[in-house]
């Protein structure tokens, strides 16, 4: 036995992996991913793969850049962590100074978690509290979005929509007002964009005046539902969504986790619409994929709601062993610094533009029934008729086939359904996205034409 097949051995007998039925698992040997180079994975076997989805989403620069590398190395040898429990350091003060001056709209105020679905907590969490602390203790529900998603912690189940993920601990959550999904291909409304006028954003104004003043906040994911298969909003939806709030005097929660950095074309999504979110929660990105961060971003506004006496118990009673870890700091600002240094987010036009192009000629193809992009988020949904607009029987696992087909071509992506997901690194050349499109293409008539 060599040493690839024993660790597979060993992670089929021990290792229960994230969204994935192990049952089928052992079915399709793993790669056991042994190094990082660039935009580029390579496994035990010393083959390489294109990393089309920046390693879930997160790879900005790509993998083991010097830079942040070094970051990491310096930072290790003077702190590894010490909490921010009555204490502070360095990098967590310069980190929370360096959001406070790129987040938009007077978020100031940065309180640390390690991923994600704790960012979205916490923010509903303070949303929360906030209107306690108001006066207005009514205030104890949220607006969501249809199939939204905003991780797997209870709180973040809650305002998540997606029923396959969701529907089993349906008796453990708490309830939620939904609004309509902004999908104009299968509009929930029945209607026609653009005459429909955002009738899905204007669906929030009668929740609010009903509801108004039993709602804390609403939560979105700004311009593109990641999870529910990149489902991309009609231009002008989250600013209306934000308007709307602001005169009902309801917090915004825009949820950055997946959208920020630079994925959407801008640094944040928000600015895209000119949106200022009351709180903001950011993750994936934040340290160039490289450690476990989060944060989540408050502006003042909300800030200082908390302040009070010691007696007055207004301190927010929160917080995480790791929170604000020393190294995972040093790779964000180091990211950051690369960010602005490098003009990443203004050379991303070009890239988008080959992606768009090259996706035109995918979207041609028998079975993809629709592409959607948004900056470098892509989304190419199969389906086994077009012209009736059929999908294939969840039994056939397409999307699966289709990424395993297209893994034979060098590159590593992954289905949501039968969406297959691109989310190339930042740092891509448009020679690896064209491999990316190529090898994709080449997957997906390799699955569907069976």
């Amino acid at each position: 036995m060599n040493r690839t097949e024993e660790m597979i051995q060993k992670d089929v007998a021990h290792l229960w992996h994230p969204f994935t039925q192990m049952k089928l698992w052992p079915d399709e040997p793993p790669l056991v991913i042994q190094r990082g180079e660039g935009n580029w994975l390579i496994d035990s076997q010393g083959r390489r793969f294109f990393d089309g989805v920046s390693s879930l989403w997160v790879m900005v620069h790509g993998h083991n850049h010097p830079r942040i590398n070094q970051a990491i190395r310096e930072q290790l040898a003077e702190l590894d962590h010490s909490t921010l429990l009555g204490l502070s350091h360095p990098q967590a003060i310069r980190l929370s100074a360096e959001l406070a001056r790129i987040c938009p709209g007077g978020l100031q105020h940065a309180f640390y978690s390690e991923s994600g679905s704790t960012a979205v907590e916490i923010a509903l969490k303070i949303a929360y509290q906030y209107w306690q602390q108001c006066g207005y203790p009514a205030k104890k529900t949220f607006v969501a979005l249809e199939n939204a998603y905003h991780g797997d912690t209870i709180g973040a189940v809650s305002v998540g929509g997606i029923e396959l993920f969701h529907q089993v601990y349906g008796p453990l959550l708490f309830p939620v007002h939904r609004l309509p999904q902004p999908f104009c291909r299968r509009c929930p409304l029945g209607l026609e964009h653009p005459q429909c006028r955002l009738a899905c954003a204007e669906a929030l104004e009668p929740i609010l005046e009903r509801h108004g003043e039993e709602i804390c906040a609403l939560i979105v994911e700004p311009r593109v539902q990641g999870a529910a298969g990149m489902i991309v909003q009609p231009e002008g939806y989250l600013r209306r969504l934000w308007e709307i709030c602001r005169r009902h005097e309801v917090l915004f929660i825009a949820d950055e986790v997946a959208t920020g950095f630079g994925r959407t074309g801008s640094l944040f999504a928000c600015q895209l619409e000119g949106v200022e979110p009351d709180l903001m929660t950011l993750g994936k990105g934040i340290t160039g994929g490289v450690l476990p961060l989060a944060a989540t971003m408050s502006n003042d506004k909300v800030y200082q709601a908390f302040l009070g006496e010691f007696a007055e118990f207004k301190t927010f009673f929160h917080g995480h062993t790791y929170t604000g870890n020393p190294l995972a700091c040093a790779a964000a600002l180091a990211s950051l610094e690369l960010i602005e240094e490098t003009g990443l987010i203004f050379s991303l036009g070009p890239k988008i533009d080959f992606l768009r192009k090259g996706l035109a000629k995918i979207a041609e193809l028998d079975h993809v029934i629709q592409v959607r992009q948004q900056g470098m988020m892509v989304g190419i949904e199969l389906c086994r008729d077009k012209a009736g607009d059929v999908s294939y029987p969840p039994e056939e696992r397409m999307g699966h086939r289709a990424i395993m087909a297209a893994r034979k071509h060098g590159v590593i992506v992954r289905p949501l359904g039968d969406t297959v997901i691109l989310m190339p690194p930042l740092s891509s050349s448009l020679e690896e996205l064209e491999l990316l499109l190529d090898a994709v293409a080449k997957g997906i008539k390799e699955a569907t034409e069976v």
